[in-house]
């Protein structure tokens, strides 16, 4: 569960501020927050920054569009250590499965403009900053035909406007897989070089049967990586048929095993935990355990009592929810797991 606690009691404030903003930015002719606007003869911001690849072994981390008590930031206090950076979250609108952003003014930016550059330059330092749908109260549903272009359409204008390399998928409410499958893969015939990441719980990628597991399998020749919520959670199930208890070291290498031999390609597997104890009400490890569990996946080593049966080098990394709760407690995950990360070749 990604919440946004203690931005409920400031949301109304938070918008209509937001909305002064994006009008101060419609005025001099940039796009705004609220609506979505190109001018005719300028080139979508999209098109203009080429980002380099995402890295074989990358860390996603969560950057907060709001306050809830952990650290506030910008986009350029992100810690370097993030190769992947989902912005979270965009809003649902009252069209079904459309989505729209409006920057929090929590968050300190002067301008729409300001946050751009920021994107910008993280991309300029080889960083894909993504746009996160749903989380904890995200309602956004695509279970149609009309849902599913809204959906594609509104998040590829997004795109275009902001400058985002692609889209995490964090519905944490429900997925048909049908149609989520229909609009992502019309969102990547009109962005070749879409980022595609996803978070769903535990309980979503038990089985490739699951609409969560079929979505990524369905979109499996332009996925990025699925960074499972492994927090949150109580025990579940692992590969080997054994019931392992969260906050271990076996409950992320036996629930990853599920996916890496459930179809997905180990590039496409990531381990999503909490950056602290105060980010999640449940299923918090230390950087030393998820660099175990990394260590067991690719080498075989530092594992608890479940071992997989093959060893997955190319795994892709790890992911924390959030920069802002990373940097409230020193960017230990950043640094501990990030360098990890970055070294396993």
């Amino acid at each position: 569960m990604h919440a946004r606690s203690g931005k409920a009691r400031r949301r109304l404030a938070a918008l209509a501020a937001a909305a002064a903003l994006s009008l101060g930015a419609l005025a001099t002719g940039t796009a705004g927050a609220s609506e979505v606007h190109r001018p005719a003869a300028a080139p979508a911001a999209h098109t203009a920054a080429t980002p380099k690849a995402v890295p074989k072994h990358a860390v996603t981390g969560y950057w907060q569009n709001f306050d809830n008590g952990a650290t506030v930031q910008k986009l350029k206090d992100v810690d370097d250590a993030y190769d992947i950076i989902a912005v979270s979250f965009a809003d649902a609108t009252g069209q079904p499965g459309a989505v729209d952003f409006h920057l929090d003014p929590a968050v300190g930016y002067g301008s729409v403009d300001d946050f751009k550059a920021d994107i910008k330059a993280k991309q300029a330092a080889g960083k894909s900053v993504v746009l996160s749908i749903g989380g904890e109260k995200g309602a956004v549903s695509v279970n149609d035909d009309a849902s599913a272009k809204n959906f594609a359409d509104s998040v590829g204008k997004l795109m275009d406007t902001y400058g985002f390399n692609g889209v995490d998928i964090d519905l944490e409410n429900g997925l048909n897989a049908t149609y989520m499958t229909q609009a992502l893969k019309a969102l990547h015939a009109a962005h070749s070089d879409l980022v595609v990441t996803m978070a769903p719980q535990t309980v979503d990628m038990q089985s490739p049967q699951n609409e969560y597991f079929k979505t990524a399998l369905g979109i499996k020749d332009f996925l990025t990586v699925v960074n499972m919520q492994y927090y949150n959670s109580g025990s579940m199930n692992g590969c080997d048929g054994k019931v392992y208890a969260q906050g271990s070291v076996d409950f992320l290498t036996s629930l990853a095993c599920i996916q890496l031999e459930g179809g997905l390609d180990p590039s496409q597997v990531g381990i999503g935990v909490p950056a602290s104890s105060r980010a999640a009400g449940s299923g918090y490890v230390s950087p030393d355990v998820v660099n175990a569990a990394l260590d067991c996946l690719t080498k075989g080593s530092n594992c608890g009592s479940f071992k997989p049966s093959k060893t997955y080098p190319g795994l892709r990394g790890a992911m924390t929810w959030s920069t802002n709760w990373d940097a409230a407690g020193g960017n230990a995950f950043a640094k501990t797991v990030g360098g990890h990360v970055h070294g396993l070749g």
